[in-house]
């Protein structure tokens, strides 16, 4: 996963764990505070564009963080995408 500050063009990566239709877990040694608005490039299939916001901060762990914007067929792809994974 790429993260983006809003209004900045370096990305930072992270780990993505616990990926759900509602949001994540991104383990990251330098979390964001939370309230902390990012935007994501979440790789699945393809690349989805996601604004996410940080509702949980664990220092030198990482954040949780809320899905509060998708495409509706990102929304499909990442359904399509958890739905599969669930069975393996």
């Amino acid at each position: 996963m790429e993260l983006y500050l809003e209004n900045t063009e370096c990305p930072i990566r992270g780990a993505t764990a616990d990926l759900s239709l509602g949001g994540c877990y991104i383990e990251t040694m330098f979390p964001f505070a939370v309230g902390t608005t990012l935007e994501l490039k979440l790789q699945v299939e393809s690349a989805l564009l996601v604004v996410a916001r940080v509702v949980t901060c664990d220092p030198q762990v990482g954040n949780g963080l809320k899905f509060i914007k998708m495409l509706p067929e990102d929304v499909e792809e990442l359904s399509a995408f958890i739905k599969a994974h669930e069975t393996e």
